[in-house]
């Protein structure tokens, strides 16, 4: 899946952002954009639907070393929240090396977040890809807003295998990191 440029010495990785719309995966992708060093990361790219986007940056870690003598870039992408996109939805996920799954903790948006995963893995499905054997993390999003639910209950409805999971308040930065920290050592960890 990862890409290797003999050229420039890298590996080129992919990580996606997944979930329903709306849950902070554009904020998420949007903070990280901005706390990244300038000198190391590429230019986000938006790419509009009426009513949703997909953004897409990549960015080369410096704390990350190499692997074999290779750095390691890693390219982001959001996928529209909206499932009236599957097409573009499935066609990001082709090449995928790592997922975070956001979701909304809104109670509101528990359904939302349910059909979303089942789409994640149906998606996935169609690639011959298995979720347990992708880096995988999810950030429970929205942490401050009233009316959430408990992380336990997201938990049960969203996390049964028990992947690294965060909570997250995405427009604050609030565990965005270390949710993105976290699958990306997964993917290094794979390629090594």
């Amino acid at each position: 899946m990862s890409m290797i440029n003999y050229a420039s010495r890298e590996i080129n990785c992919k990580i996606v952002y997944y979930g329903p719309g709306l849950g902070g995966k554009t904020t998420s992708l949007e903070y990280v954009y901005s706390r990244v060093n300038p000198d190391t990361r590429g230019k986000m790219i938006s790419l509009a639907t009426e009513t949703d986007r997909t953004l897409f940056f990549d960015f080369l870690p410096i704390d990350l070393g190499s692997i074999r003598g290779f750095k390691t870039r890693f390219h982001l992408y959001t996928v529209p929240g909206q499932v009236y996109y599957n097409a573009s939805r499935k066609l990001i996920l082709k090449g995928v090396d790592g997922i975070i799954f956001v979701a909304d903790s809104q109670t509101s948006r528990a359904e939302a977040n349910i059909e979303s995963m089942h789409n994640l893995y149906e998606n996935l499905e169609t690639y011959g890809y298995d979720l347990n054997q992708i880096p995988f993390a999810i950030q429970y999003n929205k942490r401050d807003l009233p009316d959430i639910l408990p992380t336990h209950e997201l938990r049960a409805q969203l996390n049964p295998q028990g992947v690294p999971d965060f909570e997250t308040i995405a427009t604050r930065g609030d565990g965005v990191f270390d949710t993105l920290k976290a699958v990306s050592k997964l993917v290094v960890k794979a390629l090594s």
